[in-house]
């Protein structure tokens, strides 16, 4: 069975690494569970594979980043709650995280490294 894929012609990125890249993604999906859970679990499978796979790395770095940058989108749209304007911007929010995260995964998953928009960059 092919383990590998393209992504151009001079970049092989593993099956093993796309996957780990993709769960990295997906695990920011814990935080609908358990609070914090969303940046928690990115940064959980950071640490065990930035030594290992360096694509992995990278994509749950970016998670990890968007997390981050998500949460603090939330707590602001929550502060603007008691003006009115900060509830359609908490649903639009939490919309845009669970699209993103989604699409992400999937990028991941096809060996192609995703960069989310409106995201601050805390870790490089």
């Amino acid at each position: 069975m092919n383990e590998q894929v393209s992504t151009s012609p001079d970049e092989l990125i593993p099956l093993k690494e796309r996957q780990w890249a993709m769960f990295s993604h997906l695990s920011s999906f814990v935080g609908l569970i358990l609070p914090l859970g969303n940046i928690i679990s990115p940064l959980i499978m950071w640490q065990v594979k930035k030594e290992e796979y360096l694509f992995a790395s990278e994509q749950a770095k970016e998670c990890l980043n968007f997390q981050i940058s998500i949460l603090i989108y939330l707590f602001v749209s929550f502060i603007l709650c008691f003006i009115l304007i900060g509830i359609p911007l908490l649903f639009g929010f939490l919309i845009f995280d669970i699209v993103l995260t989604i699409i992400a995964a999937i990028a991941a998953n096809e060996g192609k490294a995703y960069r989310y928009p409106l995201t601050i960059r805390f870790i490089r």
